[in-house]
């Protein structure tokens, strides 16, 4: 389901460059926004997007843009309602069929305190359930809006970078001539990288997280 939907979205960007900015837009909202994170896999898109911005398929901006702001207000959504709702968070779904990602979000942010929020943003098991549980424990507004923004325009340059580094590489090799290729096999080199980088600096050391 989750592939059908990635091979949707991309066909649907690729095909409508001129919608890159809200599109992208909801997805990295829907990445972000707690209760619906887990039928997003903004990470996967936006990775492909950078190698279609290296295959001159869509403008760059509006896709960092675009990124960027559904990043932050999918954040900002999920530390409203722990702030409103928080003491209603464990009675609905997902928490009630996977209450381990609560305890694991309690922890982490028990340790990183609000470091939490900007470290959250690039571990995907974390990404949407911190922000829900700044909200709970009552975090400063101003701290969780500067990790918040601050995060944003980091990680999706971030995840851009991979795929337009890799997509220009394939292009070389003549991939360019078929884009869900090139998107494919850029996807791939960037999360054989990233794992890499996590494995070896140790960033998840003494939490056991799920993909």
């Amino acid at each position: 389901m989750i592939n059908n939907l990635v091979h949707a979205l991309l066909g649907f960007i690729s095909s409508h460059a001129h919608l890159a900015l809200p599109t992208v837009f909801l997805v990295t909202f829907g990445e972000s926004f707690a209760f619906v994170s887990f039928f997003f896999p903004g990470t996967t898109v936006i990775l492909a997007c950078g190698a279609l911005i290296a295959a001159h398929a869509l403008p760059a901006w509006p896709v960092i843009i675009g990124g960027i702001a559904g990043a932050v207000l999918g954040d900002s959504c999920s530390f409203w309602l722990g702030r409103r709702y928080g003491h209603l968070t464990e009675t609905v779904w997902p928490f009630t069929r996977h209450p381990e990602m609560l305890t694991r979000g309690y922890e982490f942010f028990s340790r990183h305190g609000a470091k939490s929020i900007f470290l959250g943003r690039f571990l995907g098991p974390f990404r949407a359930v911190l922000p829900l549980l700044a909200g709970i424990t009552k975090m400063s507004s101003a701290r969780f809006w500067l990790a918040n923004v601050t995060s944003a325009i980091i990680w999706v340059p971030a995840l851009l970078a991979p795929g337009v580094l890799a997509g220009y590489g394939l292009s070389m090799l003549g991939a360019h001539r078929n884009w869900m290729v090139l998107a494919g096999l850029a996807i791939t080199l960037s999360l054989a990288a990233a794992i890499v980088i996590v494995r070896r600096r140790g960033y998840l050391r003494g939490l056991k997280l799920d993909a």
